[in-house]
């Protein structure tokens, strides 16, 4: 089997936790992209901004020829060069955003923008969506891309609980103003679905989307 070198196009640290819960040695290199797009259909948007982010990265490495001593591999410690006319590269980026009656909610611009999203969604259910690009490159390129959805169901907040779970901190970067995986998890009722998608990383279909092409990540 094929050795790849793997490379996530993203900051987020869920993504990154995920990678290193699952075992996967990656190295980060960070798209810097404006994410607007045309698209308006939920599983399109998410996927073209995902795609922007792989697109950015490839253009990256291919010009500064892997020289990113800047970046960290998933220890925390200076990322070896790589080549980029190395022949086995795959670069995997991703967008997670929250909809909810047709209204997508991405990470708040503040308190008063998270406190809004959150009293939309106490009671009700909503979708999170995330948006999968990844670029293979071996003997040829490849372009994947997919949309992996999760249904998530949410507790009646009072007014007092939403404001308590605002001023944690936690919202500030997140897709509908909260994250499944820290406090607010208190408040999920029920998901039906990919958990790690609600997260904003289907690493379960990443793998299996990957291992069905021959590419294990784990190795």
């Amino acid at each position: 089997m094929t050795n790849y070198h793997i490379i996530l196009a993203s900051a987020s640290p869920r993504r990154k936790e995920i990678m290193e819960q699952m075992g996967i040695p990656y190295q980060v290199i960070v798209a810097d992209v404006e994410e607007t797009v045309s698209e308006t259909e939920p599983s399109r948007m998410v996927q073209a901004l995902a795609s922007l982010k792989t697109e950015a990265v490839l253009s990256k490495y291919m010009m500064h020829n892997g020289s990113y001593g800047g970046n960290k591999d998933n220890k925390g410690n200076k990322a070896d060069n790589v080549n980029a006319g190395q022949e086995n590269f795959i670069i995997i980026g991703a967008d997670t955003m929250v909809f909810y009656d047709g209204h997508a909610l991405g990470k708040p611009r503040d308190e008063a923008d998270a406190f809004r999203m959150l009293r939309m969604l106490s009671g009700n259910s909503h979708e999170v969506i995330s948006g999968v690009s990844i670029i293979i490159n071996d003997s040829r390129q490849q372009r994947l891309s997919f949309a992996v959805s999760t249904k998530v169901m949410m507790q009646n907040l009072t007014d007092e609980q939403i404001k308590d779970y605002i001023a944690t901190g936690e919202p500030v970067d997140k897709a509908g103003a909260y994250a499944i995986q820290g406090k607010f998890g208190l408040y999920i009722r029920e998901i039906r679905g990919d958990y790690y998608n609600v997260v904003g990383f289907p690493i379960s279909r990443i793998y299996e989307v990957l291992l069905d092409l021959g590419i294990d990540l784990k190795k």
